[in-house]
């Protein structure tokens, strides 16, 4: 960072005579760096004074600042109701980069050097940096991936080197998933309420510190060398992910802090300057538009450089391809809580060199007014696409409830918008991947829960299950749980394969959450944020895992890696050809083309699609996807498309894995029969048809009169 931003080098910087120290408060009136004893971390071994200068930013020089160092701040200030100075509290750095925790539960930081000095070698492992169109998130959680594995030495089991194990990279790289997303691994701790009720924070949303890895992820001989220590370990698994091919992606949370509400602890922001940090209203009370009691105030200058600082030395330092932002709409407010895409921590984000070449990807809302943004994030954000996850969710298992009693379901139409990159949620220019596509998330129910389980059963979280989300367009097939009825099991997998293969065979960005690929349970439990146990851990035994769908998830991430027309990079426009857009073209089940009174009509429940890659892909490529979504066989006449000789076939989600008939060609214009419930996916195979036009978004209803949260 320049020297002319006068908020450069926050922080801690050591160097052969000491280190020095830089921290940012407008409101304050005297800080101090109290240096302790780092085997009495009550014992402070010196005090030194900072200066203020005119732009807020305290310094101090001292020669115990030396890397280890363990130090606090003790800060004082006005009273008032937008402050909170107390100079009896030790504070935290918000820019330390270690953390250590005093016998009296308060948080001292750790002064440390730069990774590079410290004898950390990459070996030149460069960052994969996986394109957009071939990229396949995965999302996992550090200690619930590998705690159960017994393939990894038991010292690794849920630690960032069994992340990095042999066994972790294997299983990885065989399913053909080319990004991990970390549930939040910047160190946190559990929120007060938990602490009482004798719980944990499992998921990790309760940030600490913006700068240093989560200490009990680490193994406990990384734990046992201090956080120096920790940190190694952490790009150690970066390192090893990054030989594998692998990106690692963070979720971060920088909307709150873990300080909760006004009554809660105080670690750093508050103690340090509360009016600054934290959005108030006139009356000095929280605006909170997290719903976590707190929410960083964006409209000024600090909390937007905590964030850019906090991304940068992630991606730059440990290595990191980029970045989940967690409640991103409050990212984006300004000084008066208003969002805007082109707000200066956004705008800055996709401007920095470092971080605006990684991966950035928006939850785009919050729980503030207007908070719903779905869509309206800057080119160059990718954005969770709750659209996307609702239709697909109501046209496979919402309308086969209707459908079982007597009413009429959604129709084709908004499905097949979704299908296709959701070009009425996303401007032309951004394209289909601007839009993560996601069935579940760690938040909800699994893949499987969905299937089996009509109301959530949070009673375990201790909170009356009243907490999660009441609306889940789940469908339990009849029964709620676990059955012996081999009638509803084999509905419950079928429609799993439906679902599983909606996502991995639509245009966007496609999020796998780690477990569904096997059928994961949480035994209905959809917030199961305070579990760390096997309820949330992943099954390695061979028993305990779906096997069949297993090999399905490899096949479809297999399917779609080696056909290009699947991974459209540009929405098509009716009559032009779009370079790195598919052509598109849209059935009925007598393989005519569909006409607006067909996208319209409730009843219809058959769709063909023919998407062909154009030359500008890797391939020359052209899919055929037929989607039957009634209880009824029926029997769909295969389109007689330009170029197109024969279809063969690829998968079939009627069986219980791909086996069986793969292969089979059909001819253009055969009848073929579909089973009830059921895709089918094909390769065309023949002469390209000249000069393919991609018609992706606009022969299509977009559905944007009656489909505001579908």
């Amino acid at each position: 960072m320049s020297s002319a931003d006068p908020l450069h080098d926050l922080g801690v910087r050591t160097g052969p005579d000491g280190g020095t120290i830089r921290v940012w408060s407008a409101h304050a009136t005297s800080v101090e760096l109290v240096v302790f004893d780092p085997d009495d971390l009550d014992w402070a071994t010196s005090r030194t004074r900072l200066e203020r200068d005119a732009d807020g930013v305290w310094t101090a020089t001292s020669p115990d600042l030396v890397p280890g160092a363990r130090y606090g701040l003790r800060v004082d200030g006005p009273a008032g109701i937008e402050h909170a100075f107390n100079p009896v509290h030790t504070l935290l750095d918000p820019w330390a980069r270690g953390l250590h925790q005093a016998a009296d539960g308060s948080w001292r930081g750790v002064a440390l050097d730069s990774l590079d000095s410290e004898g950390f070698d990459w070996g030149g492992v460069a960052k994969p940096r996986v394109a957009l169109d071939h990229t396949v998130v995965y999302e996992a959680h550090v200690r619930g991936f590998s705690r159960l594995n017994d393939r990894i030495p038991e010292a690794l089991r849920g630690t960032y080197a069994g992340l990095a194990h042999d066994a972790s990279l294997e299983y990885l790289t065989d399913l053909g998933v080319t990004t991990v997303e970390l549930l939040p691994v910047q160190a946190f701790v559990p929120e007060e309420r938990l602490v009482r009720q004798g719980q944990v924070n499992y998921w990790g949303y309760n940030t600490l510190g913006f700068f240093a890895p989560h200490t009990p992820y680490a193994s406990a001989a990384a734990q046992a060398g201090g956080p120096a220590a920790v940190r190694r370990e952490f790009a150690g698994m970066v390192k090893r992910l990054h030989e594998a091919g692998l990106e690692v992606v963070l979720d971060v949370v920088y909307n709150h802090t873990a300080e909760e509400g006004r009554q809660g602890p105080t670690y750093s922001f508050r103690g340090l300057d509360n009016a600054s940090y934290y959005r108030h209203d006139v009356h000095g009370r929280y605006v909170d538009t997290t719903g976590c009691g707190n929410t960083l105030d964006f409209g000024h200058e600090a909390p937007v450089r905590l964030v850019l600082d906090s991304m940068r030395y992630w991606a730059e330092e440990l290595q990191v391809d980029g970045f989940r932002l967690d409640l991103a709409a409050t990212l984006g407010r300004d000084e008066l809580g208003a969002y805007s895409p082109d707000h200066p921590l956004l705008r800055a984000m996709l401007a920095d060199p470092v971080i605006g070449a990684g991966k950035l990807i928006a939850e785009p809302w919050d729980v503030g007014p207007f908070g719903w943004q779905t869509g309206n994030f800057a080119p160059g954000f990718t954005e969770w696409n709750d659209r996307y996850r609702d239709r697909m969710r109501d046209f496979w298992l919402g309308d086969l409830r209707r459908e079982r009693h007597g009413e009429a379901g959604s129709g084709i139409g908004r499905f097949a918008t979704r299908l296709a990159g959701s070009a009425n949620t996303f401007a032309h220019e951004r394209g289909p991947l601007a839009s993560l596509n996601f069935i579940t998330a760690h938040d909800g129910f699994t893949l499987a829960d969905l299937t089996a389980y009509d109301v959530k059963h949070n009673l375990g979280n201790g909170e009356h299950n009243r907490d999660g989300a009441d609306h889940n367009n789940s469908y339990n097939h009849g029964v709620e749980g676990p059955t012996d009825d081999p009638g509803i099991a084999a509905a419950r997998r079928r429609s799993i394969r439906n679902l599983l293969g909606t996502l991995l065979l639509s245009a966007g960005v496609p999020m796998l959450t780690a477990g569904d690929e096997y059928g994961r349970s949480q035994r209905g439990n959809n917030n199961a944020y305070c579990h760390d146990s096997e309820l949330t851990w992943l099954a390695w035994d061979p028993a305990e895992r779906d096997g069949p769908l297993e090999a399905t998830a490899r096949h479809l991430l297999a399917l779609r890696r080696e056909n290009p027309a699947l991974r459209p990079v540009r929405y098509g426009r009716f009559g032009e050809s779009v370079p790195s857009a598919s052509q598109m073209d849209w059935y009925n089940a007598d393989g005519e083309t569909m006409t607006i009174d067909h996208w319209n009509d409730p009843s219809q429940r058959t769709l063909q699609f023919v998407a062909a890659s154009t030359p500008e892909f890797e391939a020359y490529n052209r899919i055929l996807l037929v989607v039957h979504a009634s209880e009824t066989e029926s029997a769909v006449l295969l389109p007689e498309h330009p170029g197109v000789d024969d279809y063969e076939l690829l998968w079939d989600s009627a069986r219980e894995q791909p086996d069986g008939d793969l292969g089979t060609r059909f001819a253009p214009g055969e009848r073929m029969p579909v089973a009830p419930q059921s895709m089918r996916l094909f390769r065309a195979h023949g002469e390209p048809s000249p000069a393919p036009v991609a018609a992706a978004a606009d022969e299509r209803p977009t559905g944007n009169d009656h489909e505001a949260q579908g």
